[in-house]
């Protein structure tokens, strides 16, 4: 193991939001180095398959025109390195002492700041002089009677096999929840040869409420309002069935998923009586909206506050992108879910005050870019705003999907029932950590990410707690999985360099 300065910013994350940072960052000068888990980069909007399996590239289709655009020009961009299949899993140093690093007037450096990764090399320790989190967000995880079957998943695990294993999930699937990509995955999956026997949207059609913030999102988001309308024409012309106000309530099967229940439901997604039907199917994907993934961010002291509109726990941050803790900017899905284009103007934007706090640019050239920049915010902060009204999940609905038996807990095998024992048994648990430490509920290897923001869920409903004091569960190192002995061989080798 070796600590030392590889770069002057590292990048955690090679989605859309680091990728754009990490480009504007280094046409700077700035020395830039990206960790990222995935073999190739582009994240989970811009995942593209293994070139040994001699598929054809997914970001062909116009629709992703600007993605690819970015990547060929991280590819030509010199002083920009990526470290792939790379997983970091902890920040640490808590100095707070100037060290020479320019930093925002007023603001006190940390000093020592270290990034723990582990990756082909083993575990490393890099310790640049800024850092940037954009690790993402991962898809609602909704508990309910068969999530667990084989056959059950997420519209994002769907779309990551056939992105990037050119693999099919399943041959007849119903893809049911609340968010547009519902729309586009289903197209996708129909391209590649799979039976669709259902798109299920929870919510009706939009109202005339939804007029303004519709109109208002036209400029600078036409492509991506587009690719959503090419995308239902395309399901139409198959004739398959788009439904609205239809909620799944379980999944059915015995090893495995045969079939989806499907009802229609009010304004308020509460199934109404007489209308539950089954769609056979082997295939059941959900996409309800999703969650940021700042367990990263939080671990190394940053602060999140509670956004139910905008996915749950986001970065505190500010309009430079600077978040609570020094040395640490923020940018994408961690500060609230909003979509590629929104993320890649965050990055833009959190580079340029790198950049600026790093000294590497002039004030004049700063203030040119941002022009530029503060218009993408805008335009993609009124499409934000459009899905916010329209696609938010109700969670007082999902959440009644589950009842005792259903599993709350898959690593840990901790059903819903046990831990409504375990609060009516302790009427003082409040918070999700303590509920943990009694039922082990988040202590498995996914470390909550599936069973968290259904816990939460299931505290502020039975006990009436506001989410913001609930909290979520604490984040320590290793906030992902690590090997004991690529630990135990950067132990040694430390101890015996």
């Amino acid at each position: 193991m070796s600590t030392h300065r590889p770069a002057d910013l590292v990048v955690v994350g090679a989605g859309p939001a680091g990728l754009a940072a990490a480009v504007t960052a280094a046409r700077h000068s700035v020395d830039v180095e990206i960790v990222d888990e995935q073999p190739r980069p582009g994240g989970q909007i811009w995942r593209r398959p293994d070139p040994a399996l001699g598929a054809a590239d997914p970001l062909d289709a116009p629709a992703y025109a600007a993605g690819r655009a970015l990547l060929a020009e991280a590819a030509d961009t010199p002083g920009l390195r990526i470290r792939h299949d790379t997983v970091a899993w902890g920040v640490f140093g808590t100095r707070t002492e100037p060290d020479g690093w320019a930093a925002p007037e007023g603001t006190p450096v940390e000093q020592g700041l270290s990034l723990a990764v582990h990756g082909p090399r083993g575990v490393d320790v890099l310790r640049p002089r800024a850092l940037l989190l954009t690790g993402g967000a991962f898809d609602l995880p909704v508990p309910m009677p068969g999530w667990t079957l084989p056959g059950f998943l997420t519209v994002g695990g769907i779309q990551a096999l056939l992105k990037g294993q050119q693999t099919l999930a399943g041959r007849r699937i119903v893809l049911a929840g609340a968010h547009p990509l519902l729309l586009v995955a289903a197209a996708q999956l129909l391209h590649a040869g799979a039976d669709i026997a259902e798109v299920a949207f929870a919510q009706g059609l939009p109202g005339v409420g939804t007029a303004g913030p519709a109109l208002a999102a036209l400029p600078g988001n036409r492509a991506k309002l587009t690719e959503g309308a090419t995308a239902l024409r395309t399901l139409r012309r198959a004739g398959v069935p788009v439904r609205t106000r239809t909620l799944l309530v379980r999944a059915e099967g015995d090893g495995r998923v045969t079939g989806a229940v499907l009802s229609k439901v009010d304004d308020q997604w509460r199934p109404l009586p007489g209308t539950t039907r089954v769609v056979d199917c082997d295939t059941v994907g959900i996409g309800f909206g999703f969650v940021p993934a700042t367990e990263l961010a939080r671990q190394a002291g940053c602060e999140a506050r509670w956004d139910d509109v905008s996915g749950g726990w986001i970065l505190v941050h500010d309009e430079a992108m600077r978040t609570t803790r020094p040395q640490i900017w923020a940018a994408g899905e961690l500060t609230g879910v909003a979509g590629a284009e929104r993320a890649v103007a965050e990055g833009r934007r959190a580079a340029l005050d790198i950049c600026d706090a790093l000294g590497a640019v002039d004030k004049p050239v700063i203030n040119q870019e941002l022009k530029n920049v503060r218009r993408e915010l805008a335009a993609t902060g009124r499409m934000a705003t459009l899905l916010d009204r329209t696609c938010a999940p109700i969670r007082a609905a999902l959440g009644a999907l589950a009842d005792d038996d259903t599993l709350l807990c898959r690593c840990e095998e901790v059903t819903v029932g046990e831990v409504r024992a375990t609060l009516a048994d302790n009427p003082s648990l409040a918070t999700a950590d303590a509920v943990k430490l009694i039922t082990r509920v988040g202590m498995g290897p996914c470390q909550g990410r599936m069973c968290g923001p259904a816990l939460a869920d299931l505290l502020h409903r039975e006990k009436a707690l506001p989410q913001a004091t609930i909290g979520p569960f604490t984040a320590r190192p290793p906030v992902k999985p690590v090997p004991l002995e690529a630990l135990a061989a950067a132990h040694d080798r430390c101890r015996h360099p």
